[in-house]
């Protein structure tokens, strides 16, 4: 790790320290502390992707249109790889290199830095949902790989990556969601408002046939939250009784809800406090000062 922390430079090493990091901060820091003189004309053959790269799909008609620039006036700004053993890893560049490939182009000016593993994959993250469209589904696996890597919870990932905890768990909601509705996701045939709605209903036979209305009949947000709950409510209770929480209760879940960070739910004689990890629920004993003894 010593020698990591070397190759990346002191500016660099305050900004892995900190509990966020900006991508463009980290890229322009780079660049702008790298010598010309060591500044490297790679072969592109040698050179494969971050292998935590969240990223499925990319814009065909973006790439090419890069990909004509990169012919009239070349690579304008250097791509950062990392030494691997056979060949380079890429760390900042995966448009630029691809785009490269496309142009005809044998060889891309890079920088080679050293990264550890947890480095490559906030990177990878970093790259894509500041600076690109990551689709919805792509960047909710990449905080779940990064969650059982790292072995963080969801209130870490949020600050480490400058989102709020209900954006986290709602994004991780969708992963719950059948594969074939998780690619109409992806290719934008239900929208991530929409496919929050679905995320929140355990019958996916229902899920699949609310996603072909929302589809054919083009459902708006609102009626669909509005007939899943009719459906629900239909399946659950033939009887039609809808199950009310009383106002004094909704007043505890929300006082228990801020204090906690948490979801809380209360029912009758029943508090629930769902949590991510084993480290989540030693936080949630901390804030109830609540000790057990070993």
């Amino acid at each position: 790790m010593k020698e990591t922390r070397k190759a990346l430079g002191k500016g660099l090493e305050q900004l892995f320290s900190s509990e966020q990091v900006d991508f463009d901060s980290f890229e322009q820091e780079i660049i702008s502390s790298t010598p010309k003189n060591e500044i490297e004309l790679i072969p592109l053959k040698d050179i494969r992707s971050n292998p935590y790269q969240p990223r499925l799909h990319f814009d065909e008609s973006g790439l090419l249109e890069l990909a004509e620039s990169i012919k009239e006036i070349g690579v304008l700004e250097p791509i950062i790889v990392k030494k691997s053993i056979k060949g380079y890893e890429l760390v900042a560049g995966e448009r630029r290199t691809k785009a490269s490939r496309l142009a005809g182009l044998k060889e891309i000016p890079a920088i080679v830095k050293d990264f550890s593993d947890e480095e490559m994959m906030e990177i990878a993250i970093l790259e894509n949902i500041q600076r690109e469209d990551l689709s919805p589904i792509e960047e909710a696996q990449a905080y779940k790989n990064y969650m059982d890597k790292m072995g963080v919870t969801q209130e870490e990932v949020a600050n480490k990556f400058k989102k709020s905890r209900s954006y986290i768990t709602n994004l991780l909601g969708l992963l719950n969601l059948p594969d074939e509705i998780q690619k109409a996701v992806t290719t934008k045939s239900i929208s991530m408002s929409h496919a929050r709605v679905l995320s929140k209903i355990e019958d996916k036979a229902l899920i699949k046939d609310l996603a072909d209305r929302v589809v054919k009949e083009g459902l708006s947000v609102r009626d669909l939250e509005t007939i899943s709950q009719d459906n629900s409510i239909k399946k659950t209770n033939p009887i039609k009784v809808k199950k009310t929480v009383t106002t004094r209760y909704r007043i505890y879940e929300n006082v228990m809800r801020e204090k906690i960070g948490n979801k809380v739910s209360i029912t009758k004689n029943k508090i629930t406090i769902p949590f991510d990890s084993d480290k989540d629920l030693d936080r949630i004993m901390e804030i109830l000062d609540i000790e057990v003894g070993e």
